[in-house]
């Protein structure tokens, strides 16, 4: 009884004519979204959730880690992207309603792997634009003091940072080392603006009142914006992508003219891994597309408009990232590069001294990344929404404002959730969280496309992913993928098998992600064999699981997890309206 209520699944077909006759799946709401997004305004969502702290900022680390080989990583990742979309794409002209692969999920899979998805999407809108404000936050008091305006540091950082800082120079002060000596490291150039910041911070019964207040500022006046209407917030993003898209253009073109080919070599100065080692911060760029799909119940035609608009984005932004990566790369060496704002260091002083496209990247950043913080704002309610109208989250999250027609508590709540905590937490905990999440996303939307081909294969398709049949191919895909890893990884396998060197378990465990990847991999080519599956979403599946099975960060993923199905078993599964059916 337990297994039929833990995996029981959304009627496609209730799906399908709920959205034909344009009706939410609620049917006690009183008040339906307004329609009104084009295939213009969905790739406009698109580009201005991808193209922000991705070019602006988390690139510069990537190229300092593969050098200009991170064309690579970037075209890599859309490929890998671009199989998730189509599948994306598929499901969404088949199930135009909002709630992204939380719904795919529901039809394919299930309830238990619904709440699951639903539950790692807010990983990767509201934990991911905790990353996004807090970005925000640093450009935009850079920019203020380019122009002489110095915005107190006790109050554009997080108190941890600040605090651990702090303690660490008192403790070094406290062994006898001078405050002179101290600020002669270079390396200790962070953590003494920490301690600064800390020690001029006033106290309110004896706690330092430390906090990142722009990160929590642009968190509500966004939050405003997506409040009032999916109209406001179809022009701000409109108005933000076209004027970042310009800039973004006249950096390649102005830059192309500085590029030393000889920066280039080598290519690939720390090899594939290196390469890959800016997976997390790479991948973080791309997930905005996305986020497209949580819009399905405001386009005017979501089955034409929704895989067109995801499609085209994701070209336009991959495109503009490889042309990105090839200029930074090549106007300075990579070494170079570990900065949080790359574009704007090239063009400096340090560069080739264009000081006024500086000054332009600087303002266009705080662009930019306001346009992420908006898209993911904008989807992160009407995820919690479709949870609530199934019962799994509380009635109120899928109360639709009467006169703004937006899920207005979802978004107020969504709103404290990333306002509340980017005024004190350290960005750097929660990025790979959100790789983790999205990732994830993609590969149970991969899967229950293969899955609903079996189950629903006379379902109407608006769009329909080309069918190639993988029964031979995906065996060869395998075998040629860990061919390739062997071979970039000679070290590493040669020490697995050195009988005493490395206990088998030992490796086994010290790779674990890898591991299971591993595995999964032989099965899908055992299934692709036997059941003749289509090629695209195993490919999505392949690179995908690749992906995720490279970032090293699961503790604070599996904690998530866990306060995520304690939730569910002892709320959803009771309050779920799938019940009434049983």
């Amino acid at each position: 009884m337990l297994k039929g209520t833990l995996f029981r699944k959304k009627s496609l077909d209730k799906l399908i004519s709920d959205a034909q006759a344009g009706t939410l799946a609620d049917a006690e709401q009183k008040h339906t979204l307004n329609r009104t997004l084009s295939v213009f305004d969905l790739t406009a969502l698109g580009i201005a959730a991808i193209v922000g702290a991705g070019i602006f900022s988390t690139i510069g680390n990537a190229a300092y880690s593969g050098g200009a080989g991170v064309v690579l990583l970037f075209i890599f990742t859309a490929i890998a992207c671009g199989f998730s979309v189509v599948c994306y794409a598929e499901f969404a002209s088949m199930i135009p309603v909002s709630g992204s692969a939380y719904t795919y999920a529901y039809a394919s899979f299930g309830e238990l792997f619904a709440w699951i998805i639903g539950w790692g999407l807010i990983m990767e809108y509201a934990v991911g634009n905790i990353v996004v404000a807090i970005s925000w936050s640093d450009y935009f008091t850079g920019l203020l003091a380019g122009y002489g305006i110095n915005f107190p540091d006790y109050l554009a950082m997080d108190y941890f940072t600040a605090s651990s800082s702090a303690a660490k120079i008192k403790a070094m002060l406290l062994s006898g080392t001078t405050l002179e000596a101290i600020e002669a490291d270079t390396n200790n150039a962070q953590m003494l603006t920490a301690f600064k910041a800390y020690e001029a911070a006033p106290s309110i019964l004896g706690v330092k009142l430390v906090c990142d207040l722009p990160a929590f500022l642009i968190t509500v006046i966004i939050t405003t914006v997506v409040y009032i209407g999916i109209q406001e917030s179809r022009t701000t993003t409109n108005i933000m992508v076209i004027l970042k898209i310009g800039v973004v253009l006249l950096v390649i073109a102005v830059g192309a003219f500085y590029v030393q080919p000889e920066n280039w070599s080598p290519f690939m100065p720390n090899g594939f891994g290196g390469v890959m080692a800016g997976v997390s911060s790479v991948f973080f760029a791309y997930i905005g597309f996305d986020a497209i799909s949580t819009t399905a119940e405001e386009c005017k035609n979501p089955q034409r408009d929704l895989p067109r608009g995801m499609i085209y984005s994701l070209l336009i932004c991959t495109l503009l990232y490889v042309l990105i990566a090839l200029v930074l790369t090549g106007m300075t060496s990579y070494t170079k590069l570990q900065v949080g704002d790359p574009l704007a260091f090239v063009f400096g002083a340090e560069g080739v001294n264009v000081p006024w496209i500086s000054g332009v990247i600087a303002v266009s950043a705080v662009i930019a990344i306001a346009s992420v913080l908006l898209v993911f704002q904008l989807g992160q309610p009407r995820i919690w929404m479709a949870m609530s109208r199934d019962g799994l989250l509380p009635k109120a999250f899928s109360t639709i404002h009467p006169k703004f027609k937006t899920p207005s508590f979802s978004t107020v709540i969504t709103g404290i959730v990333v306002g509340v905590p980017a005024l004190v937490v350290d960005m750097n905990v929660v990025t790979d969280l959100t790789s983790i999440g999205t990732l994830f996303a993609f590969l149970l939307v991969s899967g229950g496309v293969l899955v609903l081909e079996k189950t629903n294969p006379t379902a109407e398709r608006k769009f329909k992913i080309p069918y190639i049949n993988a029964k031979w191919i995906a065996p060869i895909m395998v075998a040629i993928i860990w061919l390739g890893v062997a071979v970039l990884n000679q070290d590493d396998v040669l020490k697995f098998f050195t009988i005493g060197e490395t206990p088998l378990f030992e490796a086994l465990s010290s790779r674990m992600p890898l591991t299971i990847y591993f595995i999964g991999t032989l099965v899908l080519a055992y299934l692709s064999f036997k059941h003749n599956l289509s090629l695209i979403p195993i490919c999505a599946l392949l690179s995908c699981g690749y992906l995720i099975s490279e970032i090293s960060n699961w503790t604070w993923f599996l904690i998530w997890l866990a306060i995520g199905l304690v939730i569910y078993f002892s709320y959803g599964r009771k309050k779920s309206k799938l019940n009434l059916l049983q």
